[in-house]
């Protein structure tokens, strides 16, 4: 990626999408140009937690609302160190940030950390774009990038780019060195956190709970991951395809032997498929937003969830699986599309969603999960 950030917003900028189709606009945030996976999000609100989300890494992001920066970004709310998306894509973009907890506008944010980013695109057009014929590789080019390069040369350079299939990617988000979120209050559990691209929220929403979470590298062994003597373990949510993650994948089963209470989300819930024996699959344009109707089919009860993920687990929806640790059956089905959105053991403690109970940026309908997960702990205490 190469950047420069003067003169962002009057400059021409173009979008080109590995099939040939372009999109012409202006430059948002920095100027240069940026490649990855072009997808869309779905929601209305929680622009910044998007943006920090380390799932999201080398992905474009296209924003369906219409209206994105409104309220600026503030200190608080990033869900780690930096933002993550490798490029942004809007179509009316503020012109003033209003809210009392801004402290600088979403176009000086994206310009600072060198995210190049597009506005004054047709959002609907390309988002039916990428219903119809997937998520797929582009790249945005202004200044330098684009002036005197043709159209063909820029498409070129888009289809050198890696796909996101076989993308091995956890360890280039995950922290390199483990660290402790306290218990908030009366500590009553200890919690092993792989973090496969965690996000700063889900440590926390534990920590509320009284657990103290050691969160260690995605590259932790399952010596690691005991030498915390845990109650349970987490695996959180993280980029990439969960077909590369064997090594995840072989400390989970190791956690799945021993029989400790188990919680995974996201990324989490492909490799506990993956450790169950189940396949996994690229989607044809994945979930992204915070408005995704989910079923838990436990209770049956519908709730309104965040997604970010562009794989799922193929399990059967119609029966109980014998696996080499016992029954397991899907919990959470997508009612838009009847993806896995769930997987729990019925022999042991163990779980997983698709989405993201943190709720950041919201809703909060799964917050009850961290409880499931604090309930078995419990349980397996006594």
């Amino acid at each position: 990626m190469t950047t420069s950030t003067r003169g962002a917003a009057k400059t021409p900028a173009v979008l080109v999408l590995e099939d040939g189709r372009t999109f012409r606009g202006r430059a948002y945030g920095a100027v240069g140009e940026t490649f990855g996976e072009a997808v869309f999000s779905t929601g209305m609100t929680g622009y910044q937690e998007t943006l920090t989300d380390p799932s999201y890494h080398r992905q474009v992001v296209v924003m369906t609302a219409p209206h994105v920066g409104n309220t600026g970004v503030n200190d608080e709310d990033p869900e780690s160190g930096r933002i993550w998306v490798s490029g942004y894509v809007v179509r009316d973009p503020a012109r003033v940030s209003s809210n009392w907890r801004a402290q600088r506008s979403l176009d000086e944010e994206l310009a600072a950390q060198g995210v190049v980013g597009i506005s004054g695109v047709d959002t609907r057009a390309l988002t039916r774009h990428l219903r119809e014929r997937g998520a797929m590789r582009v790249g945005i080019f202004s200044g330098d990038a684009w002036t005197g390069v043709r159209d063909e040369a820029l498409l070129a350079r888009v289809k050198e780019q890696p796909e996101m299939t076989g993308a091995n990617l956890s360890a280039e988000v995950a922290t390199k060195e483990a660290y402790v979120v306290p218990a908030i209050g009366e500590k009553k559990f200890t919690v092993a956190a792989v973090d496969l691209g965690i996000k700063g929220m889900t440590p926390h929403r534990m920590a509320e709970r009284g657990i103290e979470v050691h969160v260690l590298p995605a590259t932790a062994t399952v010596e690691d991951v005991y030498a915390v003597d845990p109650d349970g373990v987490f695996f959180s949510n993280g980029p990439g395809d969960p077909a590369t993650a064997d090594g995840p994948v072989a400390v989970m089963q190791a956690v799945l032997e021993r029989k400790t209470p188990l919680f995974g989300i996201c990324f989490g819930n492909q490799i506990l498929g993956r450790a169950l024996g189940f396949g996994t699959y690229k989607l044809k344009y994945g979930h992204r937003g915070i408005n995704q109707p989910v079923q838990d089919r436990t209770t049956g009860k519908v709730e309104v969830t965040a997604h970010n993920h562009g794989f799922a687990v193929d399990a059967p929806l119609d029966k109980v699986s014998d696996t080499p640790y016992g029954r397991a059956e899907v919990s959470h089905v997508c009612l838009n599309d009847q993806v896995v959105e769930g997987l729990r053991l019925l022999d042991q403690p163990a779980f997983s969603v698709q989405y993201h109970p943190e709720a950041a940026a919201g809703p909060h309908d799964a917050a009850y999960l961290f409880d499931r997960f604090v309930s078995l702990m419990e349980a397996e205490r006594a």
